[in-house]
């Protein structure tokens, strides 16, 4: 019998705009002939099934089921496809771990981590991985320009603390401009980080477990055609991504095992994507954030990577589906 699976999707921020899009693709690619998949909206005026003509059946939250023509379906497993909160921050991952209902994400802990830019930056450092050097603001009146601009070297990048998709960022070059970046990155979020700009070539990478061993996914080279890689360059086609990217091996392979050795120092499951620089005085990458739901959209950077392993998203989703029941 075909295992149910439920894709969430939805979300309580600005990305939920992306979870829309993402879900399209996943749903777009799940194998019917191995689960049978229901489209979950998290929303914030409730949690529906989305029923195919177009019938809203409430979820009950007590269980995470819902009853369709009188029968109550029981998930097998969840397909985590939400972006930002609740479901890249920790929060379902642990509600779904309360029920013991298996998922294809980090857990709530890794989730909640990495969410916090400044908090995985800081323990990436500790585990020898090489990141930017960063001032972490919160809303305060003492955060003055002058500390943060003695601390650090400009230019450097202002971006809030918590979420994804560079929504709130800025690239700040002159010391003046640093209140006015501030202060759109505290309209995201409650916390700031100020991260100092370092040269180089920006790569991205999907990393996942399937039986057991951690793959890394082609690499990714984005070049941005505006300043830095924003929502614009993401998401609305300002930047050129090139996959498999155009690099030296010794480089390539640099990035590979500092993405691995990432995804297992963060305990992560599931498909995680994970950014970096390439430091080229230094000759290292240096490694900026960890994306635990990377976006899943016909335009996202994960199944560009896929496809160009060689592997078709059908079969991908499935490999992280049935990675979740180990």
């Amino acid at each position: 019998m075909k295992k149910k699976i439920a894709l969430v999707t939805g979300g309580y921020s600005g990305e939920s705009v992306i979870s829309y899009k993402s879900a399209e693709t996943i749903f777009a690619n799940i194998d019917e002939n191995k689960w049978e998949c229901f489209l979950v909206d998290i929303h914030p005026e409730g949690w529906f099934y989305k029923t195919e003509v177009g019938e809203k059946i409430e979820v009950d939250k007590n269980d995470f089921s819902i009853t369709v023509n009188g029968k109550k379906i029981i998930f097998d497993a969840v397909l985590v496809g939400l972006h930002g909160t609740p479901g890249e921050d920790g929060k379902l991952q642990g509600y779904f771990d309360c029920l013991h209902i298996p998922y294809t994400s980090c857990d709530a802990a890794t989730s909640a981590l990495t969410f916090n830019k400044r908090y995985t930056v800081a323990v990436a450092a500790f585990a020898g991985l090489h990141v930017a050097r960063s001032v972490h603001l919160f809303k305060n009146p003492d955060a003055t320009v002058l500390q943060l601009a003695a601390a650090l070297k400009l230019p450097v990048f202002v971006k809030p603390n918590n979420g994804g998709s560079s929504i709130g960022m800025s690239k700040v070059m002159k010391a003046e401009d640093l209140p006015a970046a501030i202060a759109k990155a505290f309209k995201e979020d409650e916390q700031v980080l100020v991260e100092e700009f370092i040269a180089g070539r920006e790569f991205t990478i999907g990393v996942f477990k399937s039986k057991g061993n951690i793959i890394a996914l082609p690499i990714t080279e984005i070049i941005s055609k505006k300043d830095f890689f924003d929502y614009e360059a993401k998401y609305e086609g300002a930047s050129d991504e090139i996959t498999p990217a155009r690099v030296e091996e010794t480089i390539a392979e640099k990035i590979r095992q500092a993405a691995r050795y990432a995804y297992e120092i963060f305990n992560c499951r599931g498909i995680v994507r994970i950014d970096f620089i390439y430091d080229e005085q230094a000759r290292q990458p240096v490694m900026l954030e960890i994306n635990t739901v990377p976006g899943q959209s016909a335009a996202s950077l994960v199944p560009q990577q896929v496809k160009a392993m060689g592997w078709s998203l059908k079969e991908f989703y499935s490999a992280l589906i049935e990675e979740c029941f180990h």
